[in-house]
């Protein structure tokens, strides 16, 4: 699976001098850039229309950052905050990823060379917080290492397109306060940005329908055998249209939410996952699927403006094919899944 990888990456390119590329890999740096950034560069290429960015020229070039990341594909995300980073010459993530993505021994050692620390799963209650507090502890370090870091807002991906942060991750990370320091403090130490990716098609959007199908039954979803595995080849090969990556940093007033006076800790972290969600609902691209899925679901025309009628008829072959009209709740999952970053957007205007 590696030589394919490399035979993808470098398809010119003999074996012999793929080796030798390698040999003059000595770092995890060297291996990011001259490797796996040329791999995302050319599946970009033969997957999508193009990637473009917004908001990186202004982060600091010499500081570390806390990315705080919408989590819609697998691998992508953070592979393609990367390549921006990279591209304006900004430090690089190491990035969380949970342990139940690298079942495999091929994409466990994928993701070390990646620079990916594991998040474990499926621990009990005590093991789980003793784990949590060697995480943040190793974040905080991290950080102060000068190594930005990538975390997802929310265990797992996002399927019904529904980007929410949840309260529990910034409890994780602030298991690393000093007891002395204040959350304000700790907070704006890691300087928090927050990040949206937005697809203008998911290619694994079909493949998310099922459970969410399951969520409206109120029936319990259970992956199938390599369910993570195909999710994650889907969402690397599918074809994705356009794809926009925006950062935006948090100011010093959303920082003070955490020290509002009489409220606690959880009142607290709750009020700045909003803050959060505020900078990523406001800064996600909104593409023409998006707001013919939200006329379609809400049987109205007020986004007509937005998108033709070539773009219409490619949404509707594509809402055909993947999904069967008699199967309302699928259809249903379906629009919510593109339709919803219109409503999140909506509620601050």
């Amino acid at each position: 699976m590696f030589k394919v990888l490399l035979q993808f990456t470098f398809p010119e390119k003999t074996l012999e001098e793929i080796g030798d590329i390698l040999d003059d890999c000595h770092s995890i740096r060297d291996f990011q850039t001259q490797v796996i950034y040329k791999s995302v560069r050319n599946l970009l290429l033969k997957s999508s229309d193009g990637f473009s960015s917004s908001g990186f020229d202004q982060l600091d070039a010499n500081a570390s950052y806390l990315f705080v990341a919408n989590h819609r594909d697998i691998v992508l995300d953070t592979s393609l905050l990367n390549v921006a980073l990279y591209d304006h010459d900004k430090v690089m993530t190491a990035s969380a990823i949970g342990d139940n993505l690298v079942q495999k021994e091929f994409l466990l050692q994928l993701s070390k060379l990646n620079r990916n620390f594991l998040v474990q799963r499926n621990l009990s209650p005590r093991k789980l917080l003793q784990r949590s507090k060697e995480l943040s502890q190793y974040i905080k370090e991290l950080h102060t290492s000068g190594r930005s870091i990538w975390i997802a807002q929310r265990e797992g991906r996002t399927k019904d397109g529904n980007d929410r942060t949840q309260q529990g991750v910034l409890k994780m990370l602030a298991m690393a306060k000093g007891k002395e320091e204040s959350l304000e403090r700790f907070f704006k130490k890691l300087r928090i940005v927050p990040v949206s990716i937005s697809y203008e098609y998911d290619p694994t959007d079909i493949l998310k329908v099922p459970e969410m199908v399951a969520k409206l039954e109120n029936e319990t979803y259970v992956k199938t055998e390599n369910e993570d595995f195909n999710h994650i080849l889907k969402g690397a090969l599918g074809f994705k249209k356009r794809i926009h990556i925006a950062v935006q940093a948090l100011a010093d007033d959303d920082y003070k939410i955490l020290d509002q006076e009489g409220a606690g800790d959880n009142e607290c972290l709750g009020a700045f996952a909003k803050a959060i969600d505020k900078k990523i609902h406001q800064s996600y691209k909104l593409w023409p699927s998006n707001y013919i899925a939200y006329d379609k679901l809400h049987a109205v025309n007020t986004y007509a403006h937005k998108y033709d009628k070539k773009e219409l008829r490619q949404f509707e072959r594509r809402l055909a094919r993947r999904v069967n009209a008699d199967e309302p709740l699928a259809v249903e999952s379906l629009l919510k899944m593109y339709a919803t970053p219109v409503q999140n957007a909506l509620a601050y205007e």
